[in-house]
């Protein structure tokens, strides 16, 4: 039986560490250590809370560099991008810290009684599943406003980021929280599912795949305990007749290119109408071709492997199934270990792989649209529901479109992103629930009503 994980460099194949999984027993000391710090935790006043998420903001700053680098050599993201990670973490940080209170203050309502409000409480231990693509931002946009509600929190990172899961627990601790409130655990699936059954663990939430977000709603919700999933996406990008190419070439780019691909809210559908299709392809080549690829430690790259060569195989397959039905490879389509070359597909289908499924690298699938209203028709016809992005100078239309995008995020003129001082999650098989924002710190709180005669 395996009982150890790994962590690789996905550029130059190295052994940087290897973990030992927790024991069963050591789960059970993790579960009595954080149900004994909760009891203190809550306790706390939220100033001081704040104070602490403030000093984790500031020692993230300090430290960005090392934290970059880990992040860079764990899953092979290009250095510069880990350091825009580690700042984007400390603003979330920074973001909590200012609004926390406010945030959780008593909401009164006027009733007959003398006096009626909601009290926000937290719940207790949350649960984190979370995944490699993000390794720090996607723990810290979670815990930042969990822990500062008065929950105490028990991570489990993604296995090839185990380096990030430790640095992290370490960074809490080197903060001043007490001991206990943010936990990490190695583990497998079956102590995973036994972790969610435990009746000190109040609710879980999950960064991942669909299928693993349905597995662990089904577990909590036998359990009947409370989830929050972010799953995966399948942005549209849809590219209007009058929209400003030369503006917002280098942002479409981006939305598919950074990370090499690998985040869920990317642009992975490019949906163009026929007027401005042909320009749309000459440039937004010419733009991938100028980003540089190489080693990610390299501050010039722009472009770097894949975290796994598992996964390159993944997205290979993907185009090679979509070209067999018609797809033709502009550019790209060439893989060697973790590496895979920015691709360009034109003649996308919607029954083609790359058009129905999530595509987790650097893969853009170009369809032609005769018109905007089969643009936006295009664009709905998903099973996901994260985000969609419109380029055009029609802002009047732009607007009248709101309410026919079923998904959790529309922006026009811009890439999808998130961003601490507003609500982020899916519809459909995106997920359901919202983090950051007053959303976000709201998530795992039990909202009490108070009713005083």
């Amino acid at each position: 039986m395996k009982n150890t994980v790994k962590s690789i460099n996905p550029f130059n194949n190295e052994l940087l560490q290897e973990y030992k999984l927790f024991s069963d027993q050591q789960i059970a000391q993790v579960l009595q250590q954080t149900a004994s710090s909760f009891s203190k935790w809550k306790k706390e006043p939220i100033d001081d809370r704040a104070k602490l998420l403030s000093k984790v903001g500031k020692l993230l700053e300090l430290q960005k560099y090392k934290f970059a680098k880990l992040i860079t050599q764990e899953m092979g993201k290009p250095l510069v991008q880990s350091i825009t990670e580690v700042e984007k973490c400390a603003w979330v940080c920074e973001f909590y810290a200012v609004n926390a209170d406010d945030f959780l203050c008593d909401d009164l309502i006027e009733t007959e009684a003398r006096e009626s409000f909601i009290s926000y409480d937290p719940l207790g231990c949350i649960l984190a599943i979370m995944p490699w693509n993000f390794p720090f931002w996607q723990v810290l946009r979670f815990a930042a406003p969990t822990l500062t509600a008065g929950n105490t929190v028990i991570l489990k990172h993604a296995a090839n980021v185990s380096g990030c899961a430790m640095a992290l627990e370490q960074l809490f601790e080197e903060a001043g929280y007490p001991k206990g409130c943010f936990q990490v655990i190695i583990a497998d699936h079956q102590q995973v599912e036994s972790l969610i059954e435990n009746t000190i663990v109040k609710a879980v939430t999950l960064t991942g795949s669909e299928k693993a977000g349905r597995h662990i709603a089904a577990i909590a919700g036998k359990n009947l305990k409370k989830t929050v999933l972010e799953l995966g996406g399948n942005n549209a990008c849809i590219v209007w007749e009058d929209a400003d190419l030369d503006a917002h070439v280098k942002t479409m780019v981006n939305a598919r290119m950074l990370n090499a691909g690998q985040s869920c809210i990317a642009a992975k559908r490019f949906i163009v109408v026929a007027d401005i299709y042909e320009e749309f392809i000459a440039k937004f080549q010419q733009q991938v071709q100028l980003l540089h690829q190489g080693d990610p430690m390299d501050p010039e790259t722009d472009i770097s492997v894949l975290a796994r060569p598992d996964l390159a195989d993944i997205v290979a397959q993907q185009v090679t199934d979509s070209v067999a039905k018609g797809a033709e490879v502009l550019i790209g389509h060439k893989k060697d270990k973790a590496y895979y070359a920015p691709t360009i597909l034109t003649k996308v289908t919607p029954d083609m792989p790359v058009f129905k499924e999530e595509v987790f690298g650097p893969v853009a699938a170009i369809i032609k649209a005769k018109d905007r209203e089969e643009s936006l028709a295009l664009a709905a016809n998903t099973a996901f529901g994260l985000g969609t992005m419109l380029f055009t100078q029609d802002l009047k239309a732009a607007r009248h479109c709101i309410d026919q995008i079923e998904d959790g995020a529309f922006f026009i003129n811009e890439m999808v992103k998130s961003d601490p001082r507003l609500p982020f999650g899916g519809t459909k098989a995106s997920g359901y629930g919202r983090e950051l924002s007053k959303e976000g710190i709201l998530a795992f709180v039990n909202k009490k009503t108070v009713y005083l005669h």
